[in-house]
């Protein structure tokens, strides 16, 4: 048998039967105003018995708000940007709002056709990890008073909210740790050209020349963010003579292609060679060896963003920018977690090393 559509419910036919004012259930159902516990309770009811509908069209030209906001990322297969995606949508769902999300595969011009097929869709603003490489980009969504909170990547000149972390202090912590456990020739599998990478391998060399090790360029590969560029860049640092004891590694996709470099060429992780990664992904601890990491608050980046964005959209004036810096966080695991005694020969050897390089 056939069913047909019946007629939406509204908030008259729940005022209706519950008996009180439509004014009272559309506080109720936006989860405003000071409403009895117990009146509450009636409505929500009420409007799930009735299996009731927000009609999105009509509230929307009573606001000016279509309750959606686009979140645009480079890549929304990556475990990174897929946690951020679930935390931005998590946060703003209980507040009646959807997410739309697209990517742009670090293509700075789809990136921009992008924002603006969002922007057609009349999002009420916009969340972006962009590949823009200056503020000329943000221009015209500035002039045209778009709201856009960036996240994880800073453009410079572009005055807007940001919410990422201090990448720099991520490259300090994995390149002192992988010292700790008795890492003196200490590699890096480097991110793609934009700035988090630059500020990560700042954190790498700052921390190298403060325990007195050497840099060496050669031991710095361009390993872009994908497990199988890792995997092609360790294969090139394996070819390094000496080879080097640890590699702090851009990202944990990075990391754990570096790591299949390192066992098909027959060599152990951590005794060979230790590696670190950085993001802390979900999967970093089921690993065959669990990978040691840099935390960077995935999930806070994506709140954080997300109430920036609602605040801005809900408020009736211009805000001033705000910044937001995630501390990281180290998290040791298995791939670094070396015996006392293996330290202790890595730091003989490497003093010798240090004297070979010096003199």
């Amino acid at each position: 048998m056939v069913s047909f559509p019946t007629m939406a419910v509204t908030m008259q036919d729940i005022a209706r039967d519950v008996g009180v004012s439509v004014v009272t259930v559309s506080k109720v159902l936006r989860n405003k105003g000071e409403i009895s516990a117990a009146t509450r309770k009636r409505v929500l009811r009420r409007a799930k018995a009735l299996n009731y509908q927000t009609n999105w069209i009509a509230r929307s030209l009573v606001t000016r708000r279509t309750f959606t906001i686009g979140l645009l990322l480079p890549d929304f297969t990556h475990p990174f940007f897929a946690e951020i995606a679930k935390a931005v949508a998590e946060t703003v769902r209980p507040r009646g709002y959807h997410v739309i999300i697209s990517y742009f595969d670090e293509n700075p011009e789809l990136e921009r056709n992008e924002a603006e097929s969002l922007l057609a869709r009349q999002v009420d603003g916009l969340i972006l990890a962009s590949a823009q490489s200056g503020a000329k980009a943000f221009a015209d969504m500035q002039k045209r008073k778009v709201l856009f909170v960036l996240i994880d990547r800073p453009i410079a000149g572009v005055r807007a909210s940001f919410v990422g972390v201090d990448n720099e202090a991520i490259g300090q912590l994995a390149t002192a740790h992988l010292i700790e456990q008795g890492c003196r020739r200490i590699a890096h599998l480097r991110g793609p050209g934009i700035g988090i990478a630059t500020g990560r391998m700042q954190g790498y060399r700052a921390t190298l020349a403060k325990h007195g090790l050497e840099f060496f360029p050669g031991y710095v590969m361009d390993a872009g963010y994908q497990d199988d560029t890792g995997h092609e860049a360790m294969l090139k640092l394996l070819r390094k003579k000496p080879v080097p004891d640890g590699v702090f590694c851009y990202n944990d996709p990075v990391a754990i292609g570096a790591m299949r470099a390192i066992s098909e060429a027959g060599l152990r992780v951590p005794e060979d060679i230790a590696v670190v990664g950085a993001g802390n992904v979900h999967y970093s601890d089921f690993l065959a060896v669990p990978l040691t990491t840099v935390d960077q608050g995935t999930c806070e980046i994506g709140k954080w963003a997300a109430n920036l964005l609602l605040e801005r959209i809900a408020s009736k004036r211009p805000l001033r920018p705000h910044k937001v810096l995630i501390v990281p966080k180290l998290v040791v695991r298995q791939s670094t977690r070396r015996s006392k005694s293996g330290q202790e020969a890595a730091a003989v050897n490497s003093d010798e090393r240090i004297t070979e390089h010096t003199t």
